[in-house]
């Protein structure tokens, strides 16, 4: 077997080399054009543009979005999110440098809503140009001004996050706030230099030169520490200032009403990305409501770029299993995208100011937008005040673009709104960036609104008893809610079909509705149900991508493309294979829910009436009573999903699945291997019993599920690997119960060792420490050659009473995940009965695991040289082991 001790360390490298070093280069590449810029006297145009643009979203842009998702795997909140919105910010800076080099030198016809009109600086005699139907040509150096006022308001909320990252950071390292310090300096004057004259561009050159400087000296830093797991550059490890300096812990009062913490897992909390991408969207949307933006062309790109990033925090809140932000994040980027799209309609596109206030009429998608909002204030009624307002906020939002608001005061409502969305969003954005770092709350968020249990209470509809009939199935996912909400704004959007010979301009407005949210955002929900472990996947929220966006390719695009007739039968075709698909769909509901089950088959009459469309004979008024049942159905789902994932149980009615029940009616299906209670005595007895036998079985621990066979027992062990396909390079650890059951086979550690371990143990932390006679004292037996390596042996004891209690009557226990070698670890007894129980002899059943990821492992061969290296970050964080470390270390000194 391989020794851990040659594990190389440069596998667990650090991302942010990559993500510096990103920031590095596109600085670079715009100081070159600031300074060619400022000695010339004229801006690059054409070519140079696109071509800079190009290399900004490809190294600023994607290189560093691969370092902020690496970030988050080493649960680093605060690179995660500052590489990710840095990774916004260049690809947006690089679609600015696209934009002008792609502006054409003639004047070109565009329209934009009267109240912009009025705001316009324009020449007299242009002014005068303008017709009552709001369309003007517009000069060329107009353009560039729009793309100059567009491009400021897109930096000027970067410049308030960057400056928060740079304080943050100040908290964490003294390399990072220099480099975030220096960006923010560089964007206030690359915004300044969009108005002002070429001192501006110098100025912004020579902060870009210190970025680069900066960069090259963190990632030669960060590389070194991440190749010798020793801090050899100074910079990292030792912060500006200590964080618990901001203020003092005022958390007493939310747990004093029931407020839980979420557990830490393998992955970063991503909320803080999630608001600072609604700080970008939100304030740019302010602007051009205001009139300070007189086109949204480039702000549409702006917004849609701010939007793919808050996906990424909706994607890690589901991986961390939190249902509430997966659903909330991933409703406001759908928001923003819609809403981005439809203003760039509105804005670039040739539609007369009647058409305008008729297609603002006929959107009623909106008000799925406010009733989803509604959903998300009930959810947040769970966690804290903070949450609570920036829902009733994104509600307030919603509200302001509602079609009966008038067009005349559209605008200056949507600001508003607007604007106090974006205070609330910076806040939130510090707020959750500082209390993560700190692991404390720091910085006020006020406490839970409503305690747990009292909302279980109102919202529990069920007066059956807690217990396993109440629980949660696994087959419910963190991605339900999200899917239901898609549905239910494509639905509620594709009712304006009612309108195609009233008003043209409102098919332009009604594409990015169906499109984005019932294909493109729905395609997002569909992977994400992949991950979720789900008995069916991604079946329907795949299906329904290509319904939706089928429906918008006939119903809308086709309008305007003048489809004919021989075409349009291609789609009376498709509409009768989909009809046949979704009939499977219904079979596939029937499997989980009633209210699944309810919207697969209004989702059958809705085809029916899109096949009719085909043939044009499609009976109108049944289409929108059936768009409007299946929103309403969405909207509970939506509802009902969210709450039961929240609180794990049964609070909202579902109805049962169909299918299943009559198969129970007949006969319960038998288990794979015995599954026992982990709260009977009997149980532990029994499990116990097996393990003595030679069996493998199941078990809990204080981090996920691992397999156990007796260490007296070496053909057990061999079994393990057999079961999981384990490679056999691959070692095993041990369990025990307790530190003291490590003292009586007194084993030659150093007092150091000794004194590190007291501190880690029990908890989520394994330590690889020599091998040596002492094993077989502890009870290792027979099994000596089986655990470990030839020279290591990595030990774990688990903060979980029942695998304590469980090692006390059996010895030592050779243990490694419960799950197939390089699948995710299983986090309920369920998933270890499903993937492996057909191979194991039993299983301890204890519900959900405390963690999704297995523990963290250390690496303690050299402690008594001062070095100890992390192998395998698991749900303890790197950074806080070495915390502990460097606390035990100087306490011996």
């Amino acid at each position: 077997m391989a020794s851990l001790d040659g594990f190389p360390a440069s596998f667990y490298g650090e991302p942010g080399v990559l993500g510096i070093l990103s920031n590095g280069i596109s600085a670079f590449l715009v100081l070159l054009q600031n300074f060619n810029t400022a000695r010339t006297g004229i801006a690059p145009v054409g070519v140079e543009n696109i071509l800079a643009g190009v290399h900004l979203i490809l190294i600023g842009g994607i290189c560093q979005l691969v370092a902020g998702l690496l970030s988050f795997r080493k649960y680093d909140h605060l690179s995660g999110t500052a590489f990710i919105g840095y990774a916004a910010l260049w690809g947006s800076f690089g679609a600015t440098r696209i934009y002008f080099g792609a502006l054409p030198e003639t004047p070109i016809t565009v329209f934009m809503p009267q109240q912009m009109i009025n705001n316009l600086s324009l020449s007299t005699n242009m002014t005068s140009n303008i017709s009552s139907n709001a369309t003007t040509e517009i000069p060329i150096s107009h353009l560039f001004l729009s793309v100059k006022e567009s491009a400021i308001a897109g930096l000027v909320p970067y410049i308030f996050l960057s400056f928060l990252l740079a304080f943050c950071s100040a908290t964490v390292n003294y390399i990072m706030p220099f480099v975030f310090g220096a960006i923010t300096a560089t964007l206030i004057f690359e915004a300044v230099g969009l108005v002002a004259s070429s001192w501006a561009l110098v100025v912004s050159g020579v902060l870009e030169l210190l970025i680069l400087l900066f960069a090259i000296y963190g990632s030669a830093a960060l590389l070194a520490k991440g190749l010798t797991q020793r801090l050899v550059l100074k910079g990292f490890g030792t912060p500006l200032f200590n964080v618990l300096l901001l203020g003092t812990p005022n958390s007493g009062s939310a747990k004093s009403i029931g407020q839980e913490k979420k557990k830490n897992t393998k992955y970063a909390e991503p909320m803080a990305l999630g608001f600072f991408s609604d700080t970008i969207a939100a304030f740019i949307f302010a602007f051009y409501s205001f009139g300070y933006m007189k086109s949204f062309g480039l702000g549409s790109a702006w917004v849609s770029i701010i939007a793919v990033a808050q996906l990424f925090s909706s994607y890690y809140a589901h991986l961390r299993q939190d249902c509430y932000h997966t659903t909330k994040f991933g409703l406001h980027a759908t928001y923003w995208l819609i809403k981005a799209w439809d203003e760039f309609v509105l804005s670039v596109l040739l539609v007369e100011d009647s058409e305008l206030v008729s297609g603002r009429k006929a959107m009623v998608g909106d008000w799925f937008f406010v009733t989803a909002g509604l959903v998300l204030c009930v959810g947040s009624l769970n966690t804290d005040v903070l949450e609570l307002i920036h829902n009733m906020l994104f509600v307030l939002l919603t509200v302001s673009t509602i079609p009966q608001i008038p067009l005349q005061g559209y605008y200056i409502f949507f600001g508003v709104a607007c604007s106090l969305f974006t205070a609330a969003s910076l806040y939130g954005t510090f707020s959750r960036l500082i209390n993560t770092i700190a692991e404390k709350s720091l910085i006020p968020v006020g406490p839970q609104p409503v305690s747990t249990e009292q909302l279980k209470k109102v919202l529990s509809c069920s007066r059956a008893k807690q217990g396993d009939q109440n629980a949660l199935p696994q087959t419910d996912q963190a991605s339900d809610a999200l899917f239901y909400l898609t549905n239910g704004v494509a639905a509620l959007s594709a009712l304006h079909a009612r309108f195609f010979s009233l008003n043209p301009a409102f098919l332009h407005l009604t594409v990015p509705w169906v499109l984005i949210s019932g294909a493109i955002i729905q395609a997002y929900v569909s992977r994400l149900q992949v991950t979720g472990g789900g008995r069916f996947g991604s079946v329907i929220s795949s299906i329904y991508v290509a319904v939706w966006a089928t429906w918008t390719w006939f119903r809308f695009a086709g309008n305007l493309l003048q489809i004919s007739t021989e075409a349009a039968y291609a789609f009376t075709a498709g509409a009768i294979a989909l009809l046949v698909i979704n009939a499977f769909l219904m079979l596939i509901a029937a499997y989980r829910n009633l209210v699944l089950l309810f919207l697969t088959v209004v989702m059958e009459v809705v085809l029916v009436c899109f096949l009719l469309s085909t043939l044009q004979r499609l009976p109108y008024e049944l289409e929108m009573a059936m768009l409007a049942l299946l929103s309403i159905i969405c909207i509970y789902g939506a509802l009902a999903s969210l709450v039961n994932c929240i609180f794990s149980q049964r609070s909202l009615p579902m109805g049962p699945p169909i299918i299943k029940e009559k198969v129970k009616q007949d006969s319960a299906p038998e288990l794979p291997c015995p599954a026992v209670d982990s709260r009977l005595t009997s149980s532990l007895l029994k499990i116990a019993g097996l393990l003595g036998e030679g069996a493998v079985c199941g078990i809990p621990t204080d981090t996920v599920y691992a397999l156990a066979a007796s260490c007296k027992n070496p053909q057990a062990i061999e079994k393990i690997y057999n079961i999981k396909d384990r490679p056999a390079e691959k070692p095993v650890c041990i369990c025990i119960s307790s530190v003291e059951q490590l003292v009586a086979a007194k084993p030659p550690f150093s007092p150091l060792l000794w004194e590190f371990m007291k501190n880690v143990y029990p908890g989520g932390i394994s330590c690889i420490v020599s091998k040596g006679d002492w094993l077989l004292k502890l009870g290792v037996g027979p099994a000596y050659d089986r655990v470990g390596t030839k020279d290591s042996i990595m030990i774990r004891v688990p903060d979980h009473t029942v695998t304590g209690h469980l090692c006390d009557i059996t010895g030592p226990l050779a243990i490694t995940s419960a799950n197939p070698s390089g699948e995710p670890d299983s986090t309920h007894h369920s998933m270890v009965i499903n993937r492996l129980g057909h191979k194991i002899q039993g299983v301890l059943c204890d519900g959900n695991s405390n963690e999704v990821v297995a523990s963290t492992v250390v690496n303690c061969l050299k402690i008594d040289e001062g070095t100890i290296t992390i192998v395998r970050e698991g749900c303890v964080p790197a950074v806080k082991v070495r915390q502990i470390f460097d606390r035990v270390k100087s306490a011996m000194v």
